[in-house]
């Protein structure tokens, strides 16, 4: 449905969870602030934030936020009780199911005989059709095609969509105590369920399911997530609205690139403005808004990943000239290390985007690098939050370098910094030293080196040249003239990285190690800082972490290097004591013996 369609009625009144004008404002309904002054607020919650805590969203976090700011609510899909159970998940799973061959009948992929369609028809059936008759659509197709009679089997995909019904229908009857807004809740689940049956079927009966189908598949899952938060919103008499993005784009914007191009940042910017005017639409309402924004050329998860509703929140953000972007997670925000690893991890008040972006790339679950620059550059800080702690300070990530060693007062605003009398506490916490140690684990490790005597001025460019070939992202990688080591990540397909491995070998010889991991010091005040790596390699000496690669990037923010995976853990405690803890005054920094 068009973000600006008239909405379908779920019932002899109108849904107030259908997109574009709702009911009138029932009396007493808590709304965004009418202050003109007042600057907008989005807030981004993930799929297990959805999922367990969408009652604690609508009575504990979002009715503070509604007197002073005009707030935004962009969600993601709904996430299970398992990781399996997530509705992206089971959604993927369905659309994996819709192109299984049905009674053993083989077919070539986007080809299909009579007989297969035929086979395809006869197994539809509708989830409100009783077991064993045709539903009226089946008929209907059965009769246009010249067949007088089918026998109905129901596609496997049907199950696993029912799973995603039932799944909301629980936590609808969970959550959402009026029954008024229950019903309308449950009529629009069956609808959504039913549309995504009906879609599934049509891919099944011309076997194909194409980048942007298989898009439109996973935006159903944005679709339900925010009709439920809407309707606990609702029912908590929050003047919510649902806003639906899928067909936010217009058709002109995207005939201007083929499916293969990488979008350049005026498209991005473009989304920006066409989604903050959808939401300005909603006048006092509180939006809540679909994560998924395709069709986008060459496909929404290819361009953007599974990721693409955090890009959303910050192209709205951006669109909106917003105070702050808030990330709402399960965590108070980012730590100097992994707390569940290192138990002396603190929080980090405040850190600068590339600190945040090389934290990211070396296995802290931060936010993606180039969502992150769609609001750090229109200087609009990030804020990541806990559900749990919502009156906790969080992380701010912040654009403006000249605050990076403190934190922002006041948490629900984007006022200039308040910067404090030194303590002798103070002093301490302002003692220049690393930001944040991170590890990222399951990795291999390829080292090539050249078996010519004089090695050729294209040795680079055809190990460089293998590697693009084959689609594999090297995260380290350290050169002499022969020799060349690379660490990449454990996920690639064994065939792929077997066939890699013997077009490297016309290089010369290469090795694999295998159940590695990437050891990372990250920190803005680690440029210039005479002694940092020296530590660092000594108490991973001390500690009997043997070093296999090293490397530094060449903003000088980031000391990497490759360890067995065995020891990950270790190096981590070790690191983070020997560099990042904070010690009393007259107090050297030795690592205790626990750690060895």
């Amino acid at each position: 449905m068009s973000a600006a369609s008239t909405p379908s009625p779920v019932s002899s009144r109108s849904s107030s969870l259908s997109s574009g004008q709702g009911p009138l404002t029932p009396p007493n309904m808590h709304q965004n602030t009418i202050d003109p002054a007042a600057k907008w607020l989005v807030q981004k919650y993930g799929g297990t934030s959805v999922g367990k805590f969408a009652t604690k969203i609508a009575e504990d976090i979002i009715p503070e936020y509604l007197d002073q700011h005009r707030v935004a609510i962009v969600c993601s899909a709904r996430s299970g009780s398992t990781k399996a159970l997530g509705t992206t998940n089971l959604l993927l799973r369905a659309a994996g199911e819709a192109l299984q061959r049905a009674n053993g009948v083989s077919e070539t992929p986007g080809t299909m005989s009579p007989s297969g369609v035929f086979s395809r028809l006869t197994q539809y059936q509708s989830p409100f059709t009783s077991p064993g008759k045709a539903s009226p659509k089946s008929e209907s197709i059965a009769l246009a095609l010249g067949m007088t009679s089918i026998t109905e089997q129901p596609p496997s995909f049907n199950t696993t969509v029912d799973v995603i019904r039932s799944e909301h229908i629980n936590a609808a009857r969970a959550s959402v105590r009026k029954p008024e807004i229950l019903k309308d809740l449950e009529v629009e689940i069956e609808r959504d369920c039913e549309n995504i049956k009906s879609f599934l079927f049509a891919t099944q009966v011309i076997d194909e399911i194409s980048p942007r189908s298989r898009d439109s598949i996973i935006g159903f899952g944005e679709r339900l997530g925010c009709k439920l938060v809407t309707a606990v919103l609702r029912d908590r008499n929050i003047d919510a609205e649902f806003v639906s993005l899928e067909n936010i784009i217009p058709l002109s914007e995207s005939e201007n690139f083929s499916d293969s191009d990488t979008l350049p940042q005026d498209f991005y910017d473009r989304i920006a403005d066409l989604v903050a005017e959808r939401i300005k639409a909603c006048g006092n309402r509180v939006p809540v808004v679909t994560g998924f924004f395709g069709p986008v050329p060459g496909s929404l998860l290819r361009q953007v990943g599974r990721g693409y509703t955090d890009l959303l929140a910050a192209l709205l953000a951006a669109g909106l000239g917003a105070s702050e972007l808030q990330i709402w997670k399960e965590v108070d925000g980012i730590f100097t290390a992994d707390p569940r690893k290192v138990p002396t991890a603190r929080l980090i008040p405040i850190i600068t985007p590339e600190e945040a972006a090389e934290l990211t790339y070396y296995g802290s679950e931060v936010v993606h690098p180039f969502t992150m620059d769609q609001v750090i550059r229109r200087k609009i800080p990030i804020r990541i939050k806990n559900v749990e702690n919502p009156r906790g300070s969080g992380t701010v990530i912040h654009p403006d370098s000249e605050v990076d060693a403190y934190p922002l007062l006041n948490g629900n605003d984007s006022s200039p910094p308040v910067i404090p009398t030194t303590s002798s506490a103070d002093r301490h916490a302002q003692v220049r030293q690393p930001t944040a140690v991170t590890i990222k684990e399951h990795i291999i490790v390829l080292n090539v080196n050249s078996n010519r005597k004089n090695v050729s001025h294209g040795f680079l460019a055809t190990i460089f040249g293998t590697l693009d070939r084959y689609g594999v992202v090297v995260d380290l990688i350290s050169t002499s003239e022969v020799y060349v080591s690379m660490a990449i990540e454990e996920n690639l397909d064994k065939k792929v990285l077997d066939r890699v491995v013997r077009e490297l070998q016309k290089c010369g010889t290469v090795t694999v190690l295998r159940d590695m991991a990437i050891l990372s010091l990250v920190g803005k005040s680690m440029r210039n800082m005479i002694g940092v790596s020296g530590r660092m390699f000594t108490t991973l000496g001390q500690g009997n972490v043997n070093i296999e690669m090293i490397s530094q990037g060449a903003n000088e923010i980031n000391i990497s290097c490759v360890i067995d995976g065995r020891d990950a853990v270790k190096a981590l405690n070790l690191i983070h004591q020997s560099c990042l803890q904070i010690k009393p005054e007259g107090e050297r920094g030795r690592v205790g013996p626990w750690l060895f």
